[in-house]
């Protein structure tokens, strides 16, 4: 178990200073640079004890959130909400506060912000103006290593190939996807969906690529179940017997199309979403999907900003996150 002593050492203070950090001495005289290296190393080391001790008084440093989209489309989309939680889950382990800001109101930075986390799309006009304030900036759950900028994002690659090979590995190589367009806030730049651009790819090179089986509209449910019902009348008999929906709100709508339509899953079509947020288990049958650990992603983000505020690290880096293809009843096996 980790010491003090360890704790010190790595953290280049005295054994004194790390007791008195820990226990939130409030009358210790001590930078928040340091206090935060002090807390940093303990996590790190895996030392607890000082995670007892009551709720401090003193100031805290402050990290922003912007989030792309608005407060009511968060709660309509979990999946950006459950980032968001695991950046403050970990933000309040590293002691900081959070101020949050949505990115479709108009808003002026805090000067007392000292590092920025972004969650979603953003256009270059956008990260441009996000470039001024001069702060650490990590974005969430978009690319953006080639604007020179520090990033966490899913491996949208691999998740397909999982899906598509999950299918295959059924007997079904008729599938078709549900997937949608995105637009950034400012109306600037059309977002093109790295799902889709895997699944085009994969199911080429497997020889089961049929283009009008692409079906593409929002990430909504409305959307789901406008473009299955489309689906459904336009294709009748040639319905594929398995379809990939690219986010679980998709999915959600694609699943009452069907079920109005008397079309039994799994045993007429299975049924795979991404993203497996709550809404998955509450729908019946419960829906397989892609599993992407969004609250990691939130603490990931939050300590790698952690890291650049303490330690000034200037070089952008791109961090991506394995997922998981979980089953359930909405598909054979």
């Amino acid at each position: 178990m980790a010491t003090l002593k360890d704790i010190a050492q790595l953290a280049s203070v005295s054994i004194a200073t790390v007791s008195r950090v820990l226990n939130r001495d409030q009358s210790l005289s001590v930078t928040e640079e340091t206090r935060h290296r002090i807390l940093t190393v303990a996590e790190e080391l895996g030392y607890t004890k000082h995670l007892k001790t009551g709720e401090s008084h003193k100031l805290k440093q402050k990290i922003a959130i912007i989030q792309w989209v608005s407060e009511q489309g968060e709660l309509e989309d979990l999946y950006y909400y459950q980032i968001r939680l695991g950046i403050e889950k970990r933000a309040q382990e590293l002691d900081y506060d959070i101020l949050r800001y949505f990115n479709d109101q108009p808003f002026t930075l805090s000067e007392e912000v000292i590092g920025i986390l972004c969650i979603g799309k953003f256009s270059r006009a956008q990260i441009a103006s996000f470039e001024e304030y001069q702060k650490p900036l990590v974005f969430l759950d978009s690319d953006t290593l080639a604007l020179g900028h520090t990033c966490v994002i899913t491996d949208f690659s691999n998740a397909v190939k999982q899906v598509l090979d999950y299918f295959i590995n059924q007997g079904l190589d008729r599938v078709g996807i549900l997937t949608g367009l995105e637009i950034t806030t400012d109306q600037e730049e059309q977002i093109h969906d790295k799902r889709l651009e895997a699944f085009i790819s994969y199911t080429q090179e497997l020889g089961i690529y049929h283009e009008e089986l692409i079906f593409q509209g929002e990430f909504s449910a409305q959307s789901g179940y406008d473009l299955m019902k489309h689906a459904i009348q336009s294709l009748g008999e040639q319905l594929p017997s398995a379809f990939f929906a690219a986010s679980d709100s998709l999915a959600i709508g694609a699943l009452r199309a069907l079920q109005e339509a008397s079309i039994h899953l799994p045993e007429r079509v299975s049924l795979i979403s991404f993203n497996d947020t709550s809404l998955t288990k509450q729908v019946f049958p419960p829906l397989s999907s892609i599993t992407v650990y969004t609250e990691e992603m939130g603490r990931t983000g939050m300590d790698i900003l952690n890291r650049e505020v303490l330690h000034g690290r200037k070089i952008p880096s791109l961090t991506m996150l394995g997922t998981k293809l979980t089953l359930r009843e909405s598909t054979l096996h």
